[in-house]
């Protein structure tokens, strides 16, 4: 028997699990979004993905401020879902919504609870060097992403990752795992398993600050702060008085005997800049106002002999 469904999420993350449950022969009953926020150039409200994205599904649309108010509480009792489904949605349920689903409340969490907790479990997967994350489906309790779980799904951190990519990878995966989960909670036949709480980490809020390098550190802590803050917000460093942001770099495992920041070499292979271990070998870069480039395209146009990157 087809579920109501209520849905809750705002970012791109939660698209394929909207698109998921549209195409999954249930019923949403209603989407759940934030605010429209002011964004761009002209700071005018901007609807989120998933509002965009609902509006074209022609499922109605709420965007309460607050889920505290009782009258948001009688509108959403007034959908009769059977489950609220959440995905990065962005606001505190208070126990009064969480108790008007027949099955409570489902989130897709973006990492194998109980690990990396809050706001931002892909970006500190990798700056904490793990080698695996994955998705949770979880029942949500009172608490921050403290819930058990009915279903882990694990995937391989790769080099090759940057918190963009894990991004994408991981939104798929959790639609995939929900609908696989979704029919199983219905019948009774998966269970939510509690979390090992002396287990657990807390991912904070990403704050733009710490997306500044510091070259005094080792090669490899640098590729991974690279990689988590890329597409945001960045990592940052300073050249001749100006900000350069970093986009994509390597560690080089090799001996070096300059200060931490000297550039050792710029050419083809990109700007191999030493560090307090090792040597990070820049890749691409962007000055401010300007277009990504790679480190040679930049090399070549600017001489960087014994250039000290701060």
């Amino acid at each position: 028997m087809p579920l109501r469904i209520l849905f809750a999420g705002t970012p791109e993350f939660a698209l394929p699990a909207l698109d998921a449950l549209a195409a999954s022969g249930n019923t949403l009953v209603g989407v759940l979004t934030q605010p429209d926020r002011p964004a761009g150039r002209g700071l005018r409200p901007q609807a989120s993905p998933i509002k965009r994205r609902a509006l074209e599904l022609s499922v109605p649309v709420l965007q309460p401020a607050t889920l505290r108010d009782e009258g948001v509480q009688a509108a959403l009792a007034s959908k009769s879902a059977d489950v609220l489904v959440v995905a990065a949605y962005g606001l505190l349920l208070p126990a009064p919504v969480l108790a008007l689903p027949r099955l409570g409340c489902v989130n897709i969490h973006a990492s194998l609870l109980p690990r990396w907790r809050g706001a931002a479990p892909i970006q500190r997967a990798i700056l904490a060097g793990d080698l695996e994350t994955g998705v949770s489906i979880m029942h949500m309790d009172a608490g921050l992403d403290t819930g058990p779980v009915y279903l882990l799904r694990a995937v391989p951190i790769e080099r090759s990752d940057t918190a963009g990519s894990l991004h994408d990878r991981l939104a798929t995966l959790g639609a995939q795992a929900l609908l696989e989960a979704l029919p199983a909670i219905a019948d009774g036949s998966l269970r939510a398993v509690p979390q090992d709480s002396g287990a657990a980490t807390y991912a904070k809020r990403i704050d733009k600050s710490e997306a500044r390098l510091d070259w005094t550190r080792s090669a490899p802590q640098l590729e991974l702060q690279v990689r988590a803050f890329n597409p945001w917000p960045v990592c940052e460093t300073r050249w001749a008085g100006q900000s350069l942001r970093i986009w994509e770099a390597r560690a080089v495992s090799q001996p070096v005997q300059a200060a931490p920041g000297a550039v050792l070499a710029a050419g083809r292979d990109g700007i191999d800049v030493a560090t307090g271990e090792g040597v990070l070998r820049v890749l691409r870069l962007q000055r401010p106002g300007k277009s990504v480039v790679s480190a040679s395209d930049f090399a070549n146009a600017h001489p960087l002999t014994g250039a000290v990157l701060t």
